[in-house]
């Protein structure tokens, strides 16, 4: 059952990264430098592999969430909820921001990513206490 539910937690964070980058996908792309066509679609068409790596990436996320909860005795999805806030960001957001203001990135950059790393954690934690 616990592999059922770490595999509908990173589903779920997921989709919810979907939604989030669709609905910042200009903010984004001029954050990071990527340059549009008219439509607003990248000039250079990128490859799948961002996205299997970014399902790899939340499946290793709500498994080791999956973990920690167990571990410190998080229960309940109020609880869930607010630890995964936290854990996005306390711990995955500070490292977004490290890594961009050294590689130089805009600040707007560091909100999106790191936005999406505290509300896709806070997803998980939810959806990890829901079962």
């Amino acid at each position: 059952m616990e592999l059922v539910n770490v595999l509908a937690a990173a589903m779920a964070s997921y989709i919810f990264g979907a939604l989030w980058y669709m609905s910042l996908a200009r903010p984004w792309m001029a954050a990071a430098g990527i340059e549009a066509d008219e439509n607003g679609r990248p000039v250079e068409n990128a490859s799948l592999m961002p996205y299997v790596i970014a399902l790899v990436c939340a499946l290793a996320v709500a498994g080791m969430m999956r973990h920690v909860f167990a571990l410190g005795g998080v229960e309940g999805v109020q609880k869930g909820l607010v630890s995964g806030l936290g854990i996005g960001a306390f711990l995955a957001a500070p490292w977004i921001a490290t890594n961009y203001a050294f590689a130089g990135r805009p600040a707007k950059l560091s909100l999106i990513d790191g936005g999406y790393a505290t509300f896709g954690c806070g997803i998980i934690g939810l959806v990890l206490e829901l079962f």
